[in-house]
C-alpha cells in the first residue's frame, strides 16, 4: 500500500491559469520540469545553494527546488520562458548576457536572468557592489562572473535611462 498523497492545486505559471494534481513531496522544480515541461529550470545542487533554479513566486525570486509545489497553490510563477517576446524575440536583460559574453555553458543563466529579473522590476538604482551582493546566491563555474554582473548593471542602467 503507497503512503504517497496528493493534492490538486490551482496557480498562474509564466501567464496562465492551471491546475494540477501534484505529489505533496514534489518540489516546484520537479513540477515546472515534469509537469509542464518548463525545462529553463534547472536542478543543480537541490538544496538551495546554486540558483539554478530560481523562479519568480509573486514578484520575488525562490530556489524552486526547495520550495514545495504545493506551496504554489494560489501564486503567480514566472520561469525564463516568460520573457520571450510574442514573436520569440529575446528580454533585454537575455539580450544583455549575450552582449556582455555572461554566458558560457549555460546551466546557471536561467536562474541569474531571473534574479536580475527581480532587481530590474525594482526600479531602483544599486551600486556595482550591491548587484555583486544581490546575485550572490548563485554558482557559476564557467564565467567569473565579472560579465554577468556587467549585464545586470547594463540593463539597469538602460531602463533607468542613466
Amino acid at each position: 500500500m503507497s503512503d504517497r498523497q496528493f493534492k490538486r492545486i490551482h496557480c498562474i505559471i509564466n501567464g496562465r491559469e492551471v491546475e494540477t494534481m501534484i505529489d505533496v513531496r514534489a518540489s516546484l522544480t520537479d513540477l515546472l520540469r515534469n509537469d509542464f515541461r518548463l525545462t529553463s529550470v534547472k536542478k543543480g545542487c537541490e538544496v538551495g545553494e546554486c540558483g539554478a533554479c530560481n523562479v519568480i513566486i509573486d514578484g520575488e525570486c525562490f530556489n524552486s527546488c526547495i520550495y514545495l509545489a504545493a506551496w504554489a497553490d494560489g501564486k503567480n510563477i514566472r520561469t525564463l520562458e516568460s520573457l520571450m517576446g510574442p514573436d520569440g524575440e529575446l528580454s533585454d536583460i537575455q539580450q544583455a548576457f549575450i552582449d556582455e559574453t555572461a554566458v558560457q555553458c549555460g546551466f546557471c543563466t536561467p536562474g541569474f536572468i531571473m534574479s536580475a529579473v527581480e532587481i530590474l522590476e525594482s526600479g531602483k538604482e544599486y551600486s556595482r557592489e550591491e548587484l555583486k551582493k544581490m546575485l550572490s546566491g548563485h554558482l557559476c563555474r564557467c564565467t567569473g562572473y565579472e560579465n554577468i554582473i556587467n549585464a545586470v548593471e547594463k540593463t539597469m542602467k538602460k531602463r533607468l535611462g542613466i
